[in-house]
């Protein structure tokens, strides 16, 4: 098994852990980090991105004949879910034993973190500039 292998096994677990967590035991947590601004409920927010993660960590560690296209869509999902972590340090709201502006600060720092691992650990970075470079260049 390759690095990058066990990198998109261990992000597809931890997906799948935090998945569950947004249905069962972390759920008040989770709810800290719903934007107010949001116009959906509360509940349909946590189950529907538990629901999420737990496919994507799935498909990370299962559908590594498409890892690439997996990879991309964790990626966007990390993006997509980014305002919450903002809502978070916003509200100063204490969930995951982030109880001060400088905790919640520096996990606002881990979030690219977490696209370039699933843009690394699938391969779908490399994939997409392998591609840029072997496409004939437009001629001037």
């Amino acid at each position: 098994m390759t690095v990058r292998t066990l990198g998109r096994w261990l992000l597809g677990l931890a997906l799948i852990f935090t998945g569950v967590g947004h249905l069962t035991f972390a759920r008040d947590a989770f709810v800290a980090q719903v934007p107010q601004w949001l116009p959906l409920p509360t509940d349909f927010v946590l189950i529907s991105s538990g629901v999420v993660e737990i496919a994507l960590g799935v498909a990370l560690i299962v559908l590594a004949r498409h890892r690439v296209v997996v990879g991309w869509l964790t990626a966007a999902f990390f993006v997509a879910i980014f305002p919450g972590n903002i809502e978070q340090f916003v509200r100063g709201t204490d969930a995951f034993g982030l109880d001060s502006d400088l905790a919640r600060g520096i996990r606002l720092l881990f979030q690219p973190l977490l696209v370039l691992w699933a843009l690394w650990s699938t391969g779908a970075w490399k994939a997409w500039r392998e591609r840029r470079t072997s496409s004939p260049q437009p001629r001037s």
